[in-house]
């Protein structure tokens, strides 16, 4: 099954064709895309047994996050061997956590706004909690994943590593739009093996990223059980599981996205996303000042 938000509505994607949620069941499900996972069960076993055909056509512009509004944001460095060694780090003895504020979360297809400084690109496989998870186990840890989807972890690489040591790392990847994220929620029945995705980067026609999520360090599994014996994980939350090498702060020269850039992002079977960007008009802030 594959999920989508059209017009900010919960829709299936069914060979093409948009089956409208809250429409075919009847208003048994809401049309609000974020609240489908806290009934995951009960929508699964719904959508199993209806009559999805005869929907509308699915129109890349009206396509919003999949995913539009969760609780908590997961993200998770250093987990791919080549990603470490472009860092210049060691293998991590256990997931290397950092968050994204929800806020950045945006759709496929927008246009996102680039702050002053250095902004980068991180290609992830991002899987989406359909149960609250708390305390479980790796081996029950794909029990509590509704689907995936593919999202780009971007981040301003001024303000992530300013420091020392790095004091902003979250919100040097949490600008509006940092958290990109679709075109579809995946259901794993979908996948030939859901743990080894394809996965890809191409700015401006020009391979960036390309790996498998085979390689991880930590598998989803695992970073369910890890997180989930800190906290409760809730249903719709996220976790972008890590990128591998090819990032453009490690390249010589540097390299970083611009207005004129286009980002392609893919994943094997979710699908992908296309960005454009454009610079903040900076003059309405001169003179806004923190005092204190």
């Amino acid at each position: 099954m594959r999920l989508i938000n059209q017009g900010g509505r919960l829709k299936i994607d069914v060979d093409g064709l948009a089956a409208d949620v809250e429409k075919t069941s009847d208003y048994r499900f809401s049309a609000d895309p974020q609240e489908i996972y806290a009934r995951w069960e009960e929508f699964t076993a719904w959508a199993s047994a209806a009559d999805l055909s005869g929907g509308d056509p699915i129109v890349e512009a009206e396509l919003g996050p999949p995913v539009p509004r969760p609780a908590q944001v997961f993200a998770i460095g250093i987990n791919y061997r080549d990603h470490m060694d472009e860092a210049g780090l060691s293998e991590p003895e256990a997931p290397f956590v950092f968050t994204k504020f929800p806020a950045a979360i945006t759709g496929p297809y927008d246009v996102i706004e680039l702050p002053d400084g250095s902004v980068d690109w991180e290609v992830e496989l991002v899987a989406v909690i359909g149960r609250r998870a708390h305390r479980v186990s790796e081996r029950d840890g794909w029990n509590y994943v509704a689907g995936l989807t593919v999202g780009q972890d971007l981040s301003e690489r001024e303000l992530q590593l300013s420091g020392p040591p790095p004091q902003q790392f979250n919100l040097g990847k949490s600008y509006t739009g940092f958290a990109p994220i679709g075109p579809a929620v995946v259901t794993l029945d979908e996948f030939a093996d859901p743990a080894d995705v394809e996965i890809s980067t191409t700015l401006s026609g020009e391979l960036m990223q390309l790996a498998r999520t085979r390689d991880v360090f930590f598998s989803v599994p695992q970073l369910v059980a890890y997180l989930s014996q800190i906290l409760p994980l809730l249903p719709g939350d996220l976790i972008f599981t890590g990128t591998p090498s090819g990032i453009g702060w490690a390249r010589t020269p540097k390299r970083f996205i611009d207005s004129d850039d286009e980002l392609v992002t893919r994943a094997e079977g979710i699908g992908e996303m296309r960005h454009r960007f454009t610079r903040a008009d900076r003059s309405v802030a001169k003179g806004n000042r923190i005092n204190g």
